[in-house]
C-alpha cells in the first residue's frame, strides 16, 4: 500500500538565519550613539591626561579651554551641516558654500589693509568677533529674505548667488592681500587658519551662549527636519509652512556658523566629514539621532586631528591643515562615488 510522503517541515527563521551564517541585527542608533559618546569620552580623557610635562593643574588649566571650544565648535559646525543638507537636498554643499569663510577672511583682510598690522593685533578681540559675527549674520539674512521674500522661492538660485557673491569676496581679498606688506600679510595669514588652543574665555562663553541657543530652537522642529527630508511637495503637503521654516533654520544655521568661525577661523571640510559620516553611523534617517551623532564625531575628527598633530607631527603644523586634508579626500571619495552611480 502506497503512502503519500510526509511534506518536510520548515525551519524557522531564527533557523535559517543561524543556517546561512546571516550577520546580527545591527545596533540600535541608542547604542550606537552611547558606544560614540564612550569614545569620545576616552577621547578627552587622553587629551586631557596624556603626556603632562609638569602640573596637572596647569595642563588642566590650559587644556580644558581647548575641548570646550572643540565642542562648541563640532556642536556648531555639525548640526548646521546637518540642517543645510536637509534644507538643501544635497549631501555635498555646506554652509561654508555661502562664503562665510570669505567673509572672515575679508573682514580681517580690511582692517590689516587699513590699519595695518599692529593695529589688527590690537584690535579688542570682542569687537572684532561681535562685528564679524554681526555681518555674516546680517548678510546671510538679507539673502534670504531677499530671496524668500517674494515671488522668488529658489533656494538653488539662493545657493548659485551666495557661491558668486563669496567668489566675488574671495577675489577681492586676494586684490588687497597683494598690496600688503610681507609682515602685514604674514600676521593675516596667521589669522586665517583655524586655532583652537587657548581660546578667549569670555568669546567662548559667548559662542557657546548663541551656540545653545541654536540648537534649543531645532530641537522644537526636529519632526519637522524629518518631514522636510522628503522635499518641498511632500513637506508642504504634510501642512508644513515650508518657507517660514526654511528662514528659520537659515537664520539659526547662520548665527550658529557665524558665532564658530568668528571664534577659531574657517574649517572648510569639517562639516562635510562629520555630516556623511553621521548619516552612515546613526543608522537612522531621524534628526533626533543624526544631530547629536554628527556633534560626537565632530569631536572625535578635531580631537583626533588634535591628538595627532601634537603626538605623531610634533606640533609640524595646524590642526586645520589636518582637517581640510582629510577633509579634501573625503570631497573626492562622495564626488566619484556618487559619479559612478
Amino acid at each position: 500500500m502506497l503512502t503519500e510522503p510526509t511534506p518536510a517541515i520548515a525551519p524557522s527563521a531564527p533557523a535559517r538565519r543561524r543556517r546561512s551564517g546571516a550577520t546580527a541585527r545591527p545596533a540600535r542608533p541608542g547604542v550606537r550613539l552611547a558606544v560614540l559618546a564612550a569614545a569620545v569620552a576616552g577621547m578627552v580623557a587622553a587629551y586631557l591626561l596624556l603626556d603632562v610635562p609638569g602640573s596637572y593643574a596647569f595642563a588642566l588649566k590650559i587644556r580644558v579651554p581647548t575641548v570646550l571650544a572643540m565642542l562648541v565648535v563640532a556642536t556648531a559646525v555639525g548640526t548646521s551641516t546637518v540642517v543645510f543638507h536637509t534644507i538643501t537636498q544635497n549631501r555635498i554643499l555646506t554652509p561654508s558654500i555661502m562664503g562665510f569663510d570669505a567673509f572672515y577672511v575679508l573682514i580681517s583682510t580690511v582692517v590689516v589693509f587699513f590699519r595695518g598690522a599692529v593695529s589688527f593685533a590690537r584690535t579688542d578681540e570682542l569687537t572684532l568677533w561681535a562685528v564679524q559675527v554681526a555681518v555674516m549674520v546680517a548678510f546671510s539674512v538679507f539673502l534670504f529674505t531677499w530671496m524668500f521674500g517674494g515671488k522668488r522661492r529658489s533656494i538653488h538660485l539662493m545657493l548659485l548667488v551666495g557661491i558668486v557673491l563669496g567668489t566675488f569676496f574671495r577675489s577681492f581679498t586676494e586684490w588687497m592681500q597683494r598690496m600688503l606688506d610681507p609682515l602685514d600679510f604674514q600676521v593675516l595669514t596667521d589669522a586665517m587658519f583655524a586655532s583652537l588652543t587657548r581660546p578667549d574665555p569670555l568669546l567662548l562663553l559667548l559662542t557657546g551662549t548663541l551656540v545653545l541657543l541654536g540648537c534649543a530652537a531645532l530641537v522644537p522642529l526636529l519632526r519637522t527636519l524629518d518631514v522636510l527630508t522628503l522635499g518641498e511637495p511632500a513637506a508642504v503637503g504634510l501642512g508644513v509652512d515650508h518657507r517660514r521654516v526654511v528662514m528659520v533654520l537659515f537664520t539659526v544655521v547662520s548665527v550658529m556658523i557665524a558665532a564658530s568661525t568668528a571664534l577659531v577661523g574657517p574649517v572648510l571640510f569639517l562639516g562635510l566629514i562629520v555630516a556623511n559620516l553621521a548619516y552612515s553611523c546613526a543608522g537612522s534617517f531621524r534628526h533626533a539621532w543624526t544631530l547629536p551623532t554628527a556633534v560626537l564625531i565632530g569631536v572625535v575628527c578635531l580631537l583626533g586631528g588634535q591628538l595627532v598633530l601634537e603626538q605623531l607631527l610634533g606640533y609640524g603644523g595646524t590642526l586645520s591643515t589636518v582637517i581640510d586634508f582629510a577633509g579634501g579626500l573625503f570631497f573626492l571619495h562622495l564626488v566619484l562615488r556618487k559619479g559612478t552611480r
